[in-house]
């Protein structure tokens, strides 16, 4: 059985892990609804968020990974990484949608960099690569929200669904990297993480439509963000060092028990 201080620790990553989604904390804390800022985007905003978003994920699997060293157990430098991404959302916010083929990439980067922090800090080895694609998989776990109906929901739902192509991304990776011209099976995985970031990403961007938001609005919206992520980073790592203390099929098990109380 877990001790208590890590039945503790599995109880708060569930309750990061299956809390409000993205939409939720940007109304309550910009207090509009973001539906307003959804009527204010284009058409045309689906396309063209899931195009930058499929390529900001590569951009940020080429580049954040290998700028950490193998120091597991390392705190993590979370407010270092918001302040990254406030900056970068300062100039989404003053752009506008305009900006969001350049704000992404470099904010989703910063992100990527902060969940691999955070994996680190939980005894994570990230030069392997299942840490590493351990770090990618966070944004695919958007959290609790009703305009993810149409994928799987819950945590292990989410891991269950990423299980198979993760395996077949990691033999690839193992073997040849993550190269420029990535191989199929990579491209499939990062397309299936984008679906779902995807819908976060089209939440932030509603939010800075909202009128009156600016520079300023843009870099809360950001921090708001990428604050989202480190918590289901956090809660995802305890998982997997809980896993490897005491096997994740009792991990499964007493965390089904917690979401049942």
């Amino acid at each position: 059985m877990l001790s208590e201080e890590d039945f503790n620790a599995l109880v708060q990553a569930k309750l990061q892990l299956e809390n409000p989604g993205l939409a939720a904390k940007l109304t309550d804390y910009l207090g509009a609804p973001i539906e307003k800022g959804f009527a204010l985007l284009p058409k045309s905003i689906n396309t063209t968020v899931s195009q930058v978003t499929q390529a900001a994920l590569m951009k940020a699997c080429q580049v954040a990974l290998f700028t950490l060293k193998d120091k597991p157990g390392t705190e993590s430098s979370n407010k270092l990484h918001k302040l990254g991404a406030a900056l970068s959302g300062s100039v989404g916010g003053f752009w506008g949608l305009s900006a969001i083929a350049v704000e992404l990439p470099v904010s989703t980067t910063i992100m990527l960099r902060s969940i691999a922090d955070i994996a680190r800090s939980e005894g994570e080895i990230i030069t392997q690569t299942d840490a590493q694609l351990a770090c990618l998989s966070v944004f695919a776990l958007g959290g609790n929200s009703d305009k993810d109906d149409s994928a799987e929901q819950g945590y292990f739902a989410v891991r269950t669904v990423l299980a198979n192509t993760i395996a077949e991304a990691a033999e690839y990776v193992a073997s040849k990297g993550i190269s420029k011209e990535a191989a199929p099976v990579l491209v499939k995985l990062v397309a299936i993480i984008a679906e779902r970031f995807g819908v976060q990403v089209t939440q932030k961007v509603a939010a800075q439509a909202i009128p009156a938001l600016g520079a300023a609005g843009g870099a809360i919206i950001n921090t708001l963000f990428i604050n989202h992520f480190q918590e289901m980073a956090r809660g995802h790592f305890v998982i997997r060092r809980l896993e490897r203390c005491y096997g994740s099929e009792l991990i499964r098990q007493q965390y089904e028990l917690i979401e049942a109380q």
